[in-house]
């Protein structure tokens, strides 16, 4: 595949062949734009952004709904030398405070949005007293209403190390990060995606990924438009309420080129497993790649024995490794190879020591995915703690330089510095090793926690926590772990408390409540402990923590603090009783009453829709996701299916 210098010649190169985006936002509810579309329509947006005043090297963050305005206000600013900036649309007010964050760190930045969406947040800025943040959205916002079809922009020609677009991470909701990635880094990065996936333009791929994230918008919008390849983009909200949906589009569209992290396997085998998809055919599929979060080896088995009978191969499983920092990809494996893992002694995998293979029945034992080799342009070395290089079957920090490497953090040189050793290599923080030739991811060297393949900092949810009453920072660590048996990252919260267990179950409850409220993250256990560990100066020792949870330490206390199974179900209403048996099944350590509100108790939307799911499975077509709204307590529920019935 050829090297493009900037994104306007991918995109030009791109609207001579015949291939198209789907947009599918429902079972029936798709749109298709061809490529030569495209242009034209984000050609006539340029012209509306031009008009506004918007020039070469301002920025647009693009915070939408709908993700064909999204690709169409994407290419539109790429098309004029404008900076897009990606941001996900949550319902939390965390989100809020990031865009809003967001939109004060840009040099001149402008917001392009839905009507709707436009409003709520000038309502929140409002309520918030924040001015300037009101004086933005008052005078630096576009709608694509304002497009006028005959309007058509004057095209800049882009350098290929002008910042093509900003990343902006996942992680930090109170400091947030924006990776600056220049058209080098890009083009240089989607090459090497092309060449060492096989990619063709005879393949289509089929994605439910968001666009605000980096596999989303480059590996499965950039790159397979550079291969030429027709794509379908699912909406994300669409994959949560149906994720049944994903292999039924991807048997019907003929798809061969697919992706998702751990949590859509996990989120489509819980409903597959309980109805099932008859006249499903994928033996079209070529490649899942599975990445953006750790990979559960288990999940990995439990998806290709469950859709094997459907004709999905083995070979399809495709363990990546990647990050924004690097555009998205670092290693691959082969096309066409079965993937494999190893098996590790936990307590082997400190920085500078070799790992010790072991059994799978070990209690110590932990599995890892081998995730390929570095991709064309990209080096990688493991280093010690002094960023020296440390020899084979030693556990390393990964580190990485090449053409794809970003060179800077946007406005914040310190941050920039930070990321990169003195030699020049990035900073990945993750830890791993190399295994017949192979990366193995084995952890990460900073404090950071994957959910759902999203980012997140412990500070952030920690400052959150410490608002209940009686807490403060000091007396709360937040951490992710993967256990043994845990096919996801479980988010741990570690409380200083010295009572006894019958008067923290409050603490749980307010503590799960205000994480799910303010991040929509789901707690999995809220943790008594003794005392917090630190080193002599003052920093928490986060890993001792979860030792001791992964050795069990705790597992008494989190049994104690169970709530009884009978709870679930004791209520005189029979439809009330049956609503709340399905609650106390996906709501894990929750209990859910009749008369709470579901939105404020600390379970995330995916568990919501699970719930939802669920009840729609004993009452087909009676309640959807968004009734919720409207009916947000179990009563009302049960009095809303009633009345559909």
């Amino acid at each position: 595949m050829q090297l493009y210098e900037n994104l306007t010649q991918l995109l030009a190169d791109a609207r001579t062949k015949e291939r198209h985006i789907r947009f599918v936002d429902g079972d029936k509810d798709e749109s298709v734009v061809t490529f030569a579309e495209l242009w034209e329509r984000a050609m006539a947006l340029l012209g509306a952004l031009q008009a506004r005043g918007i020039r070469a090297g301002d920025e647009l963050v693009i915070f939408s709904k709908s993700n064909e305005s999204f690709v169409v206000a994407f290419w539109a600013a790429l098309l004029g030398g404008i900076v897009p900036v990606p941001v996900a649309v949550g319902i939390s007010d965390e989100h809020r405070f990031k865009l809003f964050r967001i939109l004060r760190q840009l040099d001149n930045g402008t917001l392009f949005t839905e009507s709707d969406l436009l409003e709520r947040l000038r309502d929140f800025a409002g309520e918030q007293d924040l001015d300037d943040v009101s004086e933005i959205l008052a005078s630096r916002t576009v709608l694509m209403s304002d497009v006028q079809p005959d309007a058509h922009g004057e095209q800049y020609l882009a350098a290929p190390d002008d910042v093509a677009f900003i990343q902006y991470s996942s992680g930090s909701t109170s400091d947030p990060k924006g990776v600056c990635l220049t058209h080098r880094n890009l083009c240089t990065n989607i090459r090497a995606i092309v060449e060492g996936t096989g990619w063709m333009e005879e393949d289509i791929s089929l994605s439910w990924m968001p666009l605000t994230h980096d596999m989303g918008l480059i590996g499965y919008h950039l790159s397979v438009m550079a291969a030429g390849m027709t794509h379908a983009v699912m909406d994300t909200n669409v994959f949560v309420r149906r994720p049944l949906l994903w292999m039924s589009k991807a048997s019907e569209l003929r798809a061969t080129q697919l992706c998702s992290p751990n949590f859509g396997y996990k989120h489509f085998l819980k409903l597959f497993e309980r109805k099932g998809l008859p006249d499903l055919d994928l033996s079209c599929v070529k490649l899942i790649l599975n990445g953006a979060e750790p990979i559960s080896v288990q999940l990995c088995e439990d998806f290709l024995q469950a859709l094997a009978p459907h004709g999905l191969a083995r070979s399809a499983m495709f363990p990546v490794y990647g990050l924004a920092e690097a555009t998205v990809g670092v290693t691959f494996g082969n096309p066409g190879d079965e993937y494999s893992h190893i098996v590790v002694d936990r307590h082997s995998l400190r920085v500078g020591d070799a790992f010790r293979i072991v059994a799978d029945d070990d209690p110590d034992a932990v599995r890892f995915v081998k995730v390929g080799q570095p991709i064309r342009d990209v080096e990688m070395r493991l280093a010690d703690d002094a960023d020296q290089p440390v020899g084979p079957g030693i556990v390393g920090n990964i580190q990485l330089r090449g053409g794809s490497v970003t060179e800077r953090i946007y406005g914040d040189p310190d941050a920039t510095r930070a990321l990169f050793t003195e030699d020049g290599w990035l900073r990945t923080g993750d830890c791993g090793t190399l295994v017949d030739g192979q990366l193995v991811i084995t952890g990460r060297s900073k404090d950071l926690i994957i959910v759902n393949g999203q980012n997140y900092y412990p500070h952030d949810i920690e400052e959150i926590a410490a608002q209940v009453e009686g807490l403060d920072l000091g007396k709360v660590v937040v951490a992710g772990s993967r256990t043994r048996d845990s096919q996801t990252e479980e988010l741990l919260v570690f409380v200083l408390f010295r009572q006894s267990l019958d008067d923290f179950r409050r603490i749980v409850r307010s503590v799960s409540d205000i994480i799910g409220e303010h991040t929509g993250l789901e707690v999995d256990h809220v943790i008594p402990v003794t005392r917090i560990p630190k080193t002599t100066s003052g920093k928490v020792q986060r890993v001792k923590l979860l030792n001791a949870y992964l050795d069990g330490e705790y597992a008494e206390k989190l049994a104690k603090l169970q709530p009884q199974e009978t709870a679930a179900v004791e209520h005189d209403d029979p439809l009330i009783a049956e609503l709340m048996t399905i609650c106390a099944e996906f709501a894990k350590e929750r209990s859910i009453g009749p008369d709470d509100n579901l939105f404020e108790v600390g379970v995330s939307s995916l568990t919501l829709t699970e719930i939802v799911l669920a009840i729609d499975e004993r009452y087909p077509g009676k309640l959807d996701i968004s009734d919720l709204f409207d009916y947000p307590t179990l009563r009302q529920v049960a009095d809303f299916l009633r009345g559909q019935t």
